[in-house]
């Protein structure tokens, strides 16, 4: 629990998998992401819960989350909001980054770009958002991620330009 009076510590919303928590400055990037597979919804960084998805699949240079986007995520329209898949598609990049990182290094995304393909419906399945490394160089990684639906359909697609970040010394 993470009320007051509890015993256990409140959650910050990193999660699981974050370069914040403990030891997570002598683990890999592909270290910190295979830690959140499986998590509970307790264990998902506060993006992945709020937004409902979480993280499947962890490997050098691919990175893979699914999630049911519901009622909480509709725009005015009465679709789910652009901003949404936005996001899981700035997550899938940005974690397919970090899998291909070194202990003690981190990123930040410079650039995410996204294109929707279809509407996305609230409660209509599981849908799945691959994240793949498109290329790095000293400084600047590139990477791409789909969003396809239950039905099998691409939804959107993106890419994100992301900057390592090192420590001074």
């Amino acid at each position: 629990m993470s009320d007051k009076g509890s015993a256990e510590p409140a959650h910050d919303g990193r999660g699981a998998f974050s370069t914040a928590a403990p030891g997570a400055a002598t683990k890999s990037g592909l270290e910190i992401m295979r830690s959140g597979i499986g998590g509970d919804i307790s264990r998902r960084p506060g993006i992945g819960r709020s937004l409902n998805f979480w993280l499947v699949e962890a490997d050098e240079g691919r990175m893979v989350f699914e999630g049911e986007p519901g009622v909480e995520s509709l725009n005015p329209l009465g679709i789910v909001h652009g901003g949404r898949t936005l996001t899981v598609i700035d997550s899938a990049c940005g974690c397919a980054t970090m899998t291909a990182l070194e202990a003690g290094v981190s990123y930040t995304t410079l650039e995410t770009k996204v294109n929707m393909v279809r509407a996305i419906q609230p409660n209509s399945g599981i849908y799945r958002c691959e994240g793949t490394l498109l290329a790095r160089g000293r400084q600047i990684i590139t990477s791409e991620a789909k969003v396809i639906g239950a039905d099998g359909k691409l939804y959107a697609h993106g890419t994100s330009t992301c900057m390592l970040l090192r420590t001074r010394n």
